[in-house]
């Protein structure tokens, strides 16, 4: 939602007036310039619709993508361009901070140095900070033999044991009971699940705004099952050299069924699945297509018992493929948490903590759109100020509701209304199949 009044009045004004292009060109840099980039996003594909060759409008769209971490679109938007001799340097930048994004930090430096060699004054100086931080070495390393059962795979994933269960996991008892369903009763009650034809396995799809407890359920579930748990990161599967990466996520499934029943975690997955006709590279594509096969499995009791759950901020950008059936065939929307939630998961941060008497429902009301990390962030901020106060004291001193109270003050949600601007034009303008209708009430419900 716009909470600046001149932006409201310039939309209003492009609602009456559709065709007028530069009036709409001033609105999409107007909100590209207060960092409301979804928004932005939006006005300058209606805009490029008016003007398709315009050369500033589709620059404006590509540093929206950049903006948004969407580098491989605004890729695919500049690349008419910078095929074109002379092209304007400042598309030269942009395209490197793109590339740069991708991991393509040669083709970024070459981009960089050739724009800022033709107009010096476009040169950007943390952009070419990172792209002369010391490059990897380029000595290929020797094939490493698979992991032992119980240890590591290739990529550096761990097996490990969760100490969380669903209780440490304050309100979304929806998510929770989607979980449990899915995922951790077909294990714990196979008889009745076999009776049906149901295997224990399967893939979920966590959604939701950053700090929304995602990683933090999927430890749970490993917990609340007592199975083992795999959280892969990016720089577990991801290498520089060709088919590398292919090795590392099969070795990470292999890893995963050695040791089931398992909870095989993949944070920040629309970077190993986004979609493929975003991609340029074909090395990238066939890491979408090795993952999409581990899915399957080479036969269908090769998962029984792999509960691949995934976690993503952008489910937009996943490759459509992966939510057939068998595959992350359920997506589960993560909210932020509500009132009753908030003040619970305030409840569980400070439980190990000395305190007075509490009024975790008072602290809840005063932060709206706050998810758990920014309420971890609270809590640190006011056990920093206590810790000075019981220093001077010589003993601890027991925290208060008015701390917290204290502490929320000058603190801002971090990530909530950025993400809820993007989602609502999905929601909105790009549902056609149905995928996002769960999110339909909770979008309409802040707007």
């Amino acid at each position: 939602m716009l909470d600046d009044a001149g932006l409201k009045a310039l939309r209003e004004a492009a609602r009456l007036s559709p065709d007028n292009l530069p009036l709409r060109r001033h609105l999409a840099e107007q909100l590209l310039a207060k960092g409301y980039l979804a928004d932005a996003e939006a006005e300058f594909r209606a805009a490029l619709l008016l003007a398709p060759k315009d050369v500033d409008i589709t620059a404006g769209l590509a540093e929206a993508f950049v903006r948004q971490s969407a580098h491989g679109a605004a890729l695919a938007a500049l690349e008419p361009l910078l095929a074109t001799p002379g092209y304007p340097p400042r598309l030269g930048v942009l395209a490197a901070r793109a590339l740069l994004g991708e991991g393509e930090t040669g083709k970024a430096g070459y981009r960089y140095h050739e724009a800022v060699s033709r107009d010096p004054s476009v040169a950007d100086a943390e952009l070419e900070g990172r792209l002369s931080a010391p490059p990897a070495p380029t000595i290929q390393p020797e094939p490493v033999p698979a992991a032992p059962a119980g240890d590591s795979a290739q990529g550096g994933a761990e097996v490990e044991r969760s100490q969380f269960t669903f209780a440490d996991v304050a309100g979304m008892e929806a998510v929770k009971e989607a979980l449990r369903v899915k995922l951790l009763l077909p294990i714990q009650q196979p008889e009745l699940f076999a009776a049906y034809g149901k295997r224990a396995g399967g893939g979920v799809l966590l959604y939701g705004p950053p700090g929304a407890g995602k990683t933090h359920l999927a430890r749970a579930a490993a917990g609340e099952l007592g199975a083992s748990f795999v959280n892969v990161g990016l720089a577990d599967i991801l290498d520089m050299y060709v088919g590398s990466s292919e090795r590392n996520l099969r070795a990470t499934f292999d890893m995963a069924r050695r040791n089931r029943p398992c909870v095989l975690f993949f944070d920040e997955v629309d970077a190993l699945a986004a979609r493929r006709s975003d991609m340029r590279q074909a090395h990238t594509r066939q890491l979408v297509n090795q993952f999409l096969a581990e899915l399957d499995g080479v036969d269908p009791t090769a998962n029984e018992g792999v509960l691949v759950l995934a976690a993503t901020n952008a489910p937009w950008y996943i490759d459509v493929a992966f939510r057939r059936p068998g595959r992350f065939d359920q997506l589960v929307f993560v909210p932020p948490p509500d009132a009753a939630a908030r003040a619970a998961i305030l409840r569980i941060l400070c439980r190990d903590k000395p305190l007075a008497e509490m009024d975790f429902d008072a602290v809840a009301k005063v932060t709206e759109q706050f998810v758990g990390a920014d309420l971890k962030g609270l809590v640190d901020r006011a056990v920093e100020a206590k810790l000075q106060q019981s220093l001077a004291a010589g003993r601890p001193v027991p925290m208060s509701t008015p701390d917290l109270l204290a502490a929320a003050q000058g603190l801002r949600p971090t990530s909530v209304r950025e993400w809820l601007a993007t989602a609502r034009n999905y929601v909105l303008h790009a549902n056609e199949s149905g995928a996002w209708d769960e999110l339909m009430p909770w979008i309409k419900g802040k707007w």
